[in-house]
């Protein structure tokens, strides 16, 4: 009996409770994966469409952007793989300052993966709208970027392609502060002999259509789809708001259709006849893109401000350092530190506490002062995207 009682004894469970900052984590191993003559890097972004990775050209040594697509997710959105065709056709034709370039296509039959290799960007306009208390940019700054826009879209017309979905969203910046018109997958390329620019299909963002779109016409003008998407853009870099809101589409496009643009009066007079002239509600007498390039406040040069809305930074990295590196030396040398990097929840929250101190001692605005309150929360090993992976050891 007692013998019995001494393996009922034995077969009784033990549960420690640990505390979650207690726990530590080991980070995952980098392994360098390379594609063609490419080596892949961290992921940059996610879409609808697939994964953006950053990859470096191991011939010569340029700094790329991959997206990468899969046939099976293609299929599931509408005109999905039309749209990707679409954007490769055009951009092979296409070489201009402000304008994606192209670099790149490969395709994996097996894994029905295709790679668009791009030029690699650091920023999109959205992001740094958004990373902004009044989610605007300074007048100069606004200026800086528009005059870029209309020279990219200047390009596309004279090369008889309308994009159609002009948006923040779609503009982004490279590490010399230079705007690229990016996303050509609902753009338009009008036939070389077509006597006009006379488009009969939309799938361009809903915020950034025009009144003749959003009153179901059935033909309108393709450049001056694009003018008026422009004219949105800037009146949202230059307010942090949109000349019109609704809370469905169908809403929404009753106020594009009917409503009237409000412009705020602070904005410069200069700046507020070209808002209107873009934004006229008849695409007749809508200002054309030769008089926007003519236009006062596009060839006056705004006073520099020290204002200015950096881009975000990626991961807590505000140099933006390549992030093939570590994968480049794995691969060469064999990253033994990696294998042996462990992090616990305490270090973690530790560590951000010391940034954070260091963040409010060197900014003393309110702002900063609602950040450092704001920011006081406890983080996630779990939740950290750079230990997504991460196990416990």
């Amino acid at each position: 009996m007692l013998s019995g009682s001494n393996d009922e004894e034995q077969d009784i469970m033990f549960f420690h409770r640990v505390d979650s900052d207690e726990i530590i984590y080991q980070t995952e191993k980098k392994s360098c994966k390379i594609i063609g003559k490419y080596v892949m890097g961290d992921l940059l972004g996610e879409g609808s469409y697939g994964k953006v990775k950053e990859m470096l050209d191991s011939e010569t040594l340029c700094r790329r952007a991959v997206k990468i697509l899969k046939r099976r997710k293609l299929r599931r959105i509408p005109n999905g793989e039309q749209n990707v065709q679409r954007e490769i056709q055009l951009l092979k034709t296409l070489r201009h300052k402000n304008v994606i370039e192209l670099v790149d296509v490969m395709y994996n039959p097996e894994k029905e993966k295709m790679y668009l290799v791009m030029e690699y960007c650091v920023g999109v306009l959205q992001e740094m709208l958004e990373s902004t208390a009044n989610k605007k940019f300074p007048n100069w700054q606004a200026h800086w970027y528009f005059i870029q826009l209309i020279e990219g879209l200047q390009y596309l017309h004279s090369s008889g392609i309308i994009h159609k979905d002009i948006k923040p969203g779609n503009l982004l910046i490279t590490l010399d502060d230079t705007l690229k018109i990016s996303d050509l997958g609902v753009a338009e390329a009008l036939d070389r002999f077509a006597p006009d620019d006379t488009c009969y299909t939309s799938q361009g963002s809903p915020a950034f259509q025009p009144p003749e779109i959003a009153n179901g016409m059935e033909k309108f003008s393709g450049f001056k789809v694009d003018i008026w998407s422009s004219g949105v853009t800037l009146y949202n870099l230059v307010t942090g708001k949109y000349p019109f809101e609704g809370g469905t589409i169908f809403k929404l496009f009753e106020c594009i259709g009917q409503g009237d643009v409000v412009i705020p009066e602070e904005l410069e007079d200069q700046l507020i006849d070209l808002l209107k002239g873009m934004l006229h509600k008849n695409p007749e007498l809508r200002i054309p893109l030769e008089n926007i390039i003519r236009h006062p406040w596009v060839i006056r040069k705004p006073p520099k401000t020290l204002e200015r809305v950096p881009i975000p930074p990626l991961r807590g990295d505000e140099l933006h350092t390549m992030t093939v590196l570590p994968y480049l030396y794995d691969y060469h040398y064999g990253d033994q530190s990696s294998s042996t990097q462990y992090i616990s929840e305490r270090q973690l929250n530790e560590e951000k506490k010391i940034s954070m101190q260091e963040a409010c001692t060197n900014n003393k605005g309110s702002s900063s002062k609602k950040a450092c309150k704001s920011d006081g929360r406890q983080t996630s090993c779990l939740n950290m995207r750079k230990l997504a992976s991460c196990h416990p050891s």
